[in-house]
């Protein structure tokens, strides 16, 4: 009897030790106890953001326009044992932003960091012959959604005594794409939002600031490289001869978003392997 009884002490012990073990490799990121919401991120640049602000310690809110997007991707971060929760948010509509602040409240308490990455670009060619409802879709997603995330993220950053907030631009933000015109005055629009927020919101506690992705090798920019000549013609164009990849994005927003960046606001940081990009 006595033998079962040191049994069950020792099993309970080596259960509990496990918890500890599991909660202190989580704590040790210099996120821990966060709770970041990201914009568009169950695949590309989002995903790959998200998961390294949970690998960081960080409470995750993902969000896609699809569900079948959010369901998938929740399964992937789960599987690393990540603290993640996601729901289906269009960022140009006000309900779904609304819902999406809310869920991150319920379901960890707070928010502390806000990406905005949700980007659209239904039209290829000259600005001059972008169609009239295009462009008025691209200044509604890139430009006033990230607006709009930001004012209604403010207030719960705030009564957290502080927060992060990046806006994930372009550096055809800087230096425009050829037959990209009105995507790239988009990404110029959140250079100078940027300088902006960062400017108001920083008597709040409340960091602001922006990242110029190159061209990542990701399903949004795919029209730009998935030909094999075109890809060729990128890759030599780049001064170390390749495209990025979605984790090159990641680690510097969650630095951005970390202690260790606690007097940088206002900056734009440029992930482009090289590639020219300033005006």
């Amino acid at each position: 009897m006595l033998q079962v009884f040191k049994n069950c002490v020792a099993s309970s012990l080596l259960k509990t030790n496990k918890r500890l073990i599991a909660v202190q490799s989580r704590s040790m990121g210099k996120l821990d106890g966060k709770v970041a919401v990201v914009t568009a991120s169950t695949e590309g640049i989002g995903l790959a953001i998200a998961k390294k602000l949970g690998k960081d310690g960080a409470h995750v809110v993902i969000s896609s326009r699809k569900q079948k997007n959010v369901d998938k991707a929740l399964q992937e971060l789960k599987a690393e044992n990540l603290s993640v929760s996601g729901m289906v948010c269009h960022v140009g509509n006000g309900d779904h932003r609304k819902a999406l602040f809310e869920k991150a409240v319920s379901d960890f308490g707070g928010l502390d960091i806000l990406v905005s990455n949700a980007a659209v670009n239904p039209y290829f060619g000259t600005l001059i012959t972008t169609p009239e409802q295009a462009f008025d879709k691209i200044m509604e997603i890139n430009v006033k959604a990230a607006y709009l995330l930001v004012k209604e993220a403010a207030p719960y950053m705030e009564k957290r005594g502080k927060g992060s907030i990046v806006l994930v631009s372009s550096i055809g933000g800087l230096v425009p794409f050829s037959m990209l015109g009105a995507y790239s005055i988009s990404k110029t629009a959140l250079l100078g939002m940027n300088k902006v927020l960062s400017s108001e919101l920083a008597p709040n506690n409340i960091r602001v600031n922006c990242i110029a992705p190159g061209i990542i090798k990701t399903k949004f920019s795919g029209a730009l490289w998935t030909s094999p000549e075109q890809k060729e013609i990128i890759e030599s164009t780049n001064p170390m001869n390749r495209l990025g990849e979605p984790d090159e994005c990641a680690g510097i927003v969650s630095f951005l978003c970390s202690e260790e960046a606690s007097f940088i606001t206002g900056e734009t940081i440029v992930i482009a392997g090289g590639a020219q990009s300033r005006l």
